[in-house]
């Protein structure tokens, strides 16, 4: 028998109508059943974070008890670190050593991070405008945020708008997406038995198409913070317009990895494949198009083909597979169709570009590593993001050249340089249109910095000084303390 999860709504389970499915990519098959949330959820879920935190204990909770409730927490995701990269692993196919060496200690590290930050990213601010007047700016909770999380890293990106919203001193609906609404589920718990107190988080899993207006354009909801598709977001930012909220939107990306004439090609070809077929290639950043300078692009292809072909596909919960399925069905299926429409557009397909014909396979939502060559960019899968293990190799000569073809996107999330010429990459990076640029690296977020895109990949920040402060509303108080006489607005009208 499956198990069951209830919501998790005013600390405590919750309890709806309708249940759910959650299947494993690996298998094909159901192994958990979920609460479907209906309308009446989403009422209740929205009374009680507006309740809690206009009329509850949390508005009266200083920064320095904050700080130990979120230290509690990042505890708490180690403590249970084992059943977090299980279910992980199970609800979203990944390979079991990433979510146990990536997803779930890198969750606890931002609890960690932003629970010992918060009391300095909330410093107050004084201006002295004139002798006689002061200005202080002080930053205050946006109020009830909406915390809306995508498939592909349910935990860890739930754990980073969850850690900086809770820090700030919000209260929060979160919900995840109803292929993957497990370690969201698990995450609400532990806050809970870290003591954060009820009405503070909130989960309803539900169908966008079902739940997603009526979170979105209520009046009791201050804040959206929103990572997912463009389509997705675009019907978001058309919610939030019936009521005046902030936004904060993470949306696609068609990344490009540029391979300078001078780069380390080992690391190139190896951190070329990690870009693009990490996760199933299902991540935003996916460095789907590599761009390579003339003078190596027949060795740095042929080197990235064949190691490509070793990549070793399996069941998730195997400690040997380096790539699991894709989330779902429909998910393969639009990757099969990109790869026919590239092969009619004349892409050279160097390896994959089908479903493996492994028996041990065949129930799971598998799909191979895919290369293809003599990409140019009038084509399809040049430009559209495709979210899956898809890769598309161009030639170019030269920085100009290189920018230019980098910055033909619709897009403007992340990129990657590989070179040893550190002046040649600095030059290269600066004429990018991206929010994050890697250098001999790629995928590596940090607590300390802010991640956001440009263009259609999105707008506002995470993580950093500057992600925590999107989850706040900031205060100007103006004091006139003009001694021995009364301030010019007292004699205005001269009574």
């Amino acid at each position: 028998m499956p198990a069951y999860y209830p919501l998790f709504i005013d600390g405590r389970s919750w309890e709806s109508k309708s249940r759910q499915a959650v299947y494993n990519p690996c298998t094909g098959e159901v192994f958990a059943q979920v609460a479907l949330a209906d309308k009446a959820c989403v009422e209740a879920a929205l009374d009680c974070a507006r309740n809690a935190f206009d009329k509850g204990p949390w508005k009266d909770i200083s920064p320095a008890e904050r700080k130990g409730l979120l230290l509690k927490v990042a505890q708490g995701i180690l403590d249970k670190a084992g059943e977090l990269a299980e279910l992980e692993t199970l609800n979203t196919g990944k390979p079991i050593k990433e979510s146990t060496f990536m997803d779930v200690p890198s969750a606890a590290k931002t609890f960690e991070h932003f629970a010992n930050n918060l009391e300095a990213y909330l410093q107050e601010e004084v201006v002295s405008v004139l002798p006689e007047v002061q200005s202080r700016l002080i930053r205050q909770p946006q109020g009830v945020v909406a915390l809306i999380v995508p498939w592909n890293y349910p935990l860890l990106i739930a754990s980073w708008k969850l850690a900086q919203a809770l820090a700030a001193g919000n209260t929060v609906i979160l919900k995840p997406s109803s292929l993957t609404p497990l370690s969201a589920l698990a995450l609400a718990d532990i806050a809970h038995q870290a003591g954060i107190p009820r009405g503070v988080v909130n989960v309803v899993n539900g169908l966008g198409s079902q739940i997603g207006e009526l979170l979105c354009a209520d009046k009791r909801v201050d804040m959206i913070s929103f990572t997912g598709s463009n389509e997705v977001g675009r019907q978001i930012i058309g919610y939030s317009a019936k009521q005046a909220k902030k936004l904060v939107m993470e949306l696609g990306g068609k990344s490009a990895a540029l391979v300078l004439k001078d780069a380390d090609l080992e690391l190139a070809v190896n951190g070329s494949l990690c870009s693009i077929f990490l996760n199933q290639g299902q991540m935003c950043t996916a460095m789907s198009r590599i761009l390579v300078e003339d003078e190596i692009y027949d060795d740095f292809v042929r080197g990235l083909a064949a190691k490509a072909k070793l990549i070793k596909l399996g069941n998730g919960m195997d400690r040997e597979t380096q790539m699991g399925p894709l989330i779902s069905d429909a998910q393969r299926k639009k990757i099969i169709a990109c790869v026919e429409n590239a092969l009619k557009e004349g892409a050279k397909l160097l390896c994959g570009g089908r479903v493996p014909d492994l028996p041990e396979l065949g129930k799971g939502f598998f799909f191979e590593p895919t290369i293809f060559s003599d990409v140019t960019p009038d084509m399809a899968i040049f430009k559209e993001e495709v979210f899956g293990p898809v890769a598309c190799v161009s030639r170019f000569s030269g920085l100009n050249e290189a920018a230019e073809l980098a910055n033909k996107s619709d897009f403007g999330l992340a990129n990657c340089i590989w070179s040893n010429d550190s002046v040649r990459a600095g030059e290269l990076a600066a004429k990018i249109n991206t929010g994050t640029t890697w250098v001999n690296t790629y995928g590596m977020f940090y607590n300390e910095v802010p991640y956001g895109g440009f263009k259609q990949s999105g707008f506002g920040k995470e993580l950093g000084k500057e992600g925590f402060l999107e989850y706040t509303r900031l205060k100007n108080i103006i004091v006139d303390r003009t001694q021995g006489t009364k301030p010019l607005v007292n004699y205005w009208y001269g009574f």
